[in-house]
């Protein structure tokens, strides 16, 4: 493990790095490079020790890796002074699908060293119809912004165009596609509906999607069958697309969800990923080591099968996650409707109460009311109740947690934003070393300024890369510094078919993080979530400087990364 005990490196170190059997690099020659960083432990983003050369950018892309010390010439020469330098992480799970309209500079993960955001968990920003965006823009919060995108690839050129800083990628949502097709009610899709939804997926991949993403725990997409996501990730893996999921259970019946998962990959032959990998509630914490045991199985029979998590013992969701399937379909204001039936309340209330019900109730995995944090809301009266617990708010109201809960949803018009403990720190540190799993947030990218200080947030939207490398990596000694990082990079990017992306070679895009293993340091809290990291110093995507002594230049160089289908790659990829 690398654990240094000051920010430069030791000379023993600095010796050891020397000695190192190096990838092969690149050979010296008289060019002019327009940017050198020396003195540096490079890692490559493939798990590899560190190499001590200096690495030479020519516009958007690594040109050279040189012999340390190299007589080389730069516009600008950085001297990382002894720090790790890497290729940017990719956040494999990101909701900064509005954040970056607001603010393009996504501080909150840019200051971790994320220069790559992947969108698309079952929700994805197009295809959109005229339907759709009208509820999307009756349903905004604090960030309002215009629709003039209809389609995924639309809304992700129009990211570009707007100027943000990380580059941006997207799965098309499983349960985009559906509403776009169906609607939010609990209906099954004829044939040729169902060819249209296929039709939809291609030409989301024509544009450039990585895949379909699919959130079986939320309606509509709870309604969808099986046979369902399998024609739908069928579509994507005819041009190299894979298939990514919140299972339809994290809980009671997540063995079986992940079993739905590993017979997806085994249908279409392509990579299938499990989002945020868990298992909620104290009484399934044991079926933690049976999943993996079973991803590990579906490897093994030569299946692609990974996952990435989060690096925190609690969830964040909404307070609907809390409701059942079947008073949420149609759609928002169809649940609000019945919900102030007294009838239908009455049932509501008595299934809330329940712990045998056949769907996945997150308040009673939770253990407690004051394990329910909440966290974000629309209406100006209630944000005050942000930071503060369900039971509080319901002893303050002088009513059930039940009846407090549906009340919150009603007063505000929302899901109401809200954290779940539902995790045991051992799982996490558990799911955290396979060698297959990768980071995501589950969270935006915000800046602790603005209006993104209206509502409070979960701490890992600011702290989890930093979180994961410094507490994990360094402090609990998970794994080496050179793993940690491909698991940022390298790992994600090939599993995800992102060509020249994670790495640091010559001919990959210029990427670049320079951060301090030593101090690398997260201080977002679930009392104070709005800290940004420490111990990353410089950034760069696609070869121009974001942020510099850890504050951010204003750059907004981020593009859109695109997956097979749009690039033309069809043939898989070796992955790790």
């Amino acid at each position: 493990m690398h654990r240094p005990t000051t920010g430069l490196l030791t000379a023993a170190l600095i010796a050891a790095l020397s000695a190192c059997t190096a990838t092969p690099i690149a050979a010296e020659d008289d060019s002019h490079y327009d940017l050198l960083i020396r003195n540096g432990a490079v890692y490559d983003g493939s798990g590899a020790p560190p190499q001590r050369v200096d690495v030479a950018v020519r516009g958007d892309r690594i040109a050279a890796l040189l012999p340390a010390g190299s007589e080389a010439t730069a516009g600008r020469v950085l001297d990382a002074r002894g720090r790790a330098v890497s290729p940017g992480f990719i956040n494999t799970l990101s909701w900064a699908t509005e954040s970056l309209i607001e603010d393009g500079r996504g501080l909150s993960d840019t200051k971790q060293g994320v220069t790559l955001e992947i969108f698309g968990e079952g929700w994805s920003m197009g295809p959109v119809n005229a339907a759709m965006k009208a509820d999307a823009l009756r349903q905004q919060g604090d960030i309002r912004y215009d629709i003039p995108w209809t389609t995924l690839g639309g809304y992700l050129e129009f990211l570009e165009q707007r100027g943000v800083t990380p580059n941006v990628a997207s799965f098309i949502g499983a349960t985009t596609v559906r509403i776009h097709a169906l609607g939010e009610d609990d209906v099954t899709p004829t044939a040729e509906q169902l060819a249209g939804m296929q039709d939809l997926v291609r030409e989301a991949m024509r544009e450039g999607a990585l895949g379909v993403g699919s959130s079986l725990i939320y309606p509509p997409a709870t309604f969808a069958s099986t046979d369902e996501l399998i024609a739908l990730a069928s579509a994507a893996a005819e041009s190299g697309g894979g298939y990514v999921s919140h299972i339809r259970s994290e809980a009671d019946r997540f063995l079986e969800a992940l079993d739905e998962t590993i017979a997806i990959a085994r249908a279409t032959g392509q990579r299938a990923g499990v989002y945020h990998l868990k298992a909620a509630g104290q009484q399934n914490w044991p079926k933690m080591a049976q999943a993996i045991a079973r991803i590990e199985a579906a490897r093994a029979e030569g299946l692609q099968v990974s996952a990435d998590m989060y690096a925190y013992p609690a969830g964040a969701t909404g307070l609907t996650a809390s409701l059942p399937p079947w008073v949420q379909a149609g759609g928002h204001d169809a649940m609000v409707a019945r919900l102030r039936d007294p009838a239908i309340r009455a049932r509501v209330l008595a299934e809330m109460r329940d712990p045998a019900v056949d769907w996945e109730n997150l308040r009673l995995l939770a253990g407690s009311d004051d394990r329910l944090l909440l966290i974000d809301f629309r209406n100006e009266a209630l944000k005050p109740l942000a930071g503060r617990t369900l039971a509080d708010v319901a002893r303050e109201r002088g009513a059930s947690a039940e009846d407090t809960l549906i009340d919150l949803v009603l007063e505000d018009d929302s899901r109401v934003g809200a954290a779940y403990f539902l995790m045991s720190e051992e799982n996490v540190e558990l799911g955290l070393k396979q060698p297959w799993v990768t980071l995501g947030s589950d969270a935006a990218s915000s800046a602790a300024e603005g209006v993104f200080l209206r509502s409070s947030a979960h701490p890992r939207g600011y702290g989890n890369f930093a979180r994961f490398l410094g507490h994990y990596v360094r402090d609990r000694g998970l794994m080496p510094l050179e793993e940690g990082i491909r698991r940022l990079t390298g790992l994600p990017a090939r599993y995800w078919k992102l060509r020249d992306r994670g790495c640091l070679q010559p001919g990959c895009h210029a990427d670049i993080v320079v951060f301090d293993p030593a101090t690398i340091t997260d201080h977002a809290t679930f009392d104070r979530p709005q800290q940004y990291a420490s111990g990353v110093h410089d950034v760069f995507v696609n070869g121009v400087q974001v942020l510099r002594d850890g504050e951010h230049t204003g750059a907004t160089p981020g593009r859109v990364v695109r997956g097979p289908g749009w690039t033309g790659q069809g043939a898989d990829a070796a992955i790790d």
